[in-house]
Formats: structure tokens, sequence, C-alpha cells
């Protein structure tokens, strides 16, 4: 690379994908499951894997801690947000608040795990005739200090209300399509993550794009608003892609120059996810399930868990999950309700 390339950095993907500050994790599940048992597990033996524990993509598919459903039964967090974007199938999601969903299909799930919070994400599969495809991305993304103990809570950004970019020469030229999950876009604006997010500041200029460029097109990403705002391309489907002409290989992230706008060209289908935001720049402590800025703080969240098991588990499960019907909806803590088919 020369000098003057916006590519600054790359890197291979693997299972789990390299983050840079404020984003702390992200994963692409892609699992082709089997036609259903009509009991929400795959009709299919389980012989030979590791039930509880299982991320080895056996037939193309992974149980991952679930031992009938697929999915992560109950589990604990504590000091920053999981984003959940599913494109293909659903998810069941249930916390210790009593508050529970089914969303996917394009929907998106922004939970603030703040002082502390334990929920099951299960993957019911509903299909006795044909597959079950299962895709989603999880995304870590940090909490400052100051609102690492905020309360709990979930935002649902439905599919129907999440603004779609879609560039072309004329009408029967090919398309690029961004999917503007957060951060304006071309006068695009997504629905608004939870109050206590780094993303509902603006001047994180925090951004997340799903992007899809058909074999011929073309897209000019705009430079970002922050001068010390970080960008990160994730290629995690095809091939073709150059980035102001540079090729850029699939399965690949590259750190991009965020303060100049680059024309990214693709050749064939590619499907990368930009990620973008200024860093907050706190000390990080992890371990496991909990975000804190101390190792301190970590050891007091071991403790706060097993004290109170952050309110406890409301459910006669570990990985509840909603009935055979296919309806997407939401019911939050407060006893709220929403249903996006009805909408």
């Amino acid at each position: 690379m020369n000098d003057q390339s916006p590519i600054l950095q790359t890197v291979p993907l693997g299972f789990q994908w390299p983050t840079v500050d404020p984003f702390l994790f992200c994963v692409h599940h892609l699992d082709f499951y089997p036609e259903a048992d009509g009991e929400l597990g795959p009709a299919a033996s389980l012989a030979g894997r590791s039930i509880g524990n299982d991320f080895e993509p056996r037939d193309g598919w992974r149980m991952y801690h679930g031992s009938h459903v697929p999915g992560f039964p109950q589990h604990p967090h504590r000091g920053f947000e999981t984003i959940t974007f599913v494109r293909r199938g659903l998810i069941d999601h249930a916390d210790s608040m009593g508050a529970a969903a089914r969303y996917g299909q394009g929907d998106v799930q922004w939970m603030t795990a703040g002082e502390g919070i334990q929920h099951a994400e299960m993957f019911p599969l509903l299909d006795t005739q044909g597959p079950n495809t299962v895709e989603l991305f999880q995304i870590w993304i940090n909490l400052p200090a100051s609102d690492k103990m905020v309360e709990a809570s979930y935002t649902m950004l439905w599919d129907h209300d999440i603004p779609r970019h879609v560039v072309t020469t004329g009408p029967d030229e090919p398309a690029a399509t961004i999917t503007v999950i957060a951060g304006e876009l071309a006068e695009h604006t997504p629905p608004s993550p939870p109050p206590n997010s780094w993303a509902s500041r603006l001047e994180a200029d925090v951004a997340l794009w799903h992007v899809v460029l058909e074999p011929g097109s073309s897209w000019e990403m705009p430079a970002a608003a922050g001068p010390d705002t970080v960008r990160v391309l994730y290629v995690f489907d095809g091939k073709g892609l150059t980035v102001v002409g540079e090729s850029l290989d699939g399965s690949t992230g590259a750190v991009v120059d965020a303060s100049q706008a680059v024309e990214l060209a693709s050749s064939g289908h590619v499907e990368l996810l930009v990620m973008q935001g200024r860093p907050i720049g706190e000390p990080v402590a992890q371990q496991g399930p909990f975000v804190m800025n101390t190792e301190a703080e970590i050891r007091q969240a071991f403790m706060d868990y097993q004290r109170t098991q952050f309110g406890g588990w409301p459910w006669d499960s570990p990985g509840p999950t909603h009935g055979y019907e296919g309806d997407r909806f939401a019911r939050h803590a407060d006893g709220r309700v929403e249903r996006p088919e009805l909408v």
C-alpha cells in the first residue's frame, strides 16, 4: 500500500472479528439449520456434538450453548451494550426483568446491560418442511464510565423502521444498498439508540451500516463527521471489492481513513459491515460477560451477581422460547408491548 492509500490496516476475519474502541466484540453467525422437529429444534441427530458448547459448524450449523433449541441460554452482562442485527431467522429473547421478545427478519435489538441483566437468546426453528437458516451479527459496544451502572433496558429497531439508502446510476443499473442501523446517511435517519448509549451522543459519531454491492455497482462512502472517528470495513461475503481502486479481499477487516470520502466498487456481489465511532478512550477491564474500567469493578460485578443474580430468573427454563407461531413482538419490563406486524 502506498502512503496515500485510504486503507490503513487489514486483518483476516475469523469467527470473532477484531474490533476497535468503542466496539468490544463482533461475531457473524450464519447457520444453515435443517427442517425443524416440531419442537423448535433441528430434525437431525445431535450425536457427536459437544452439547452445551457446540461451536463447530458440523453440517453447516451449530447448537452453541443450546441443548435442544440452538442459541444462548441464561447468562449475565454488565457495563456495555449488545446490538443484535438479525438478517434471517428469529431470535427469542427473555431476561431477568421479565421482558421477552421474538424478533428477526431484518430487526435489531439494542440492549443496554448497564448495572446488570441476565438474558437468553434462543434460535427457534419453525419450518418443519424446509431449512431454517439463521444469520445475525452480534456486536458489543462499550459504555462510558458515567453510564456503566444505568438501569438495564432494551430498544427494538424493527425492520420497517430501519432506512435503506439505494444508489444507482439509472433505473436498470446495478444497485448499492446500505442499511442504516445507526448514524445518519444521505438524509436517512435511523431509529434512535437507547438514551444512555455512547451512540446517542452526536459527538461520538457512531455508525453501523450494512452494505450490499451488486456486480458493477459503486458507492461513495462519505467522510466521517469527527476528526477522531475510527472506521472499520468488514468484508464478510463475496469478492471483487475495490476501495478507491485498491483491491480488498473477502473475509477481511480493514481500518480505513475516516477523514476522507472513499469510493467502494465491486465486480461481483459483495457484502460488508461498516462500524465506526469516536473512541471512548477509557481503560477497559473485561472478564467474560462483564466490562468495566478497573479490575476492582470486575470483582464487584461478580460479587453483585452472586448476591443478587441481577434480579433473578423468572422463567421456568434457562432457554425460554415463545411458541410455534412466527409473530414478532417485544414485551418490555414495564408491560409495554410492540407488535411490528400490526404497524
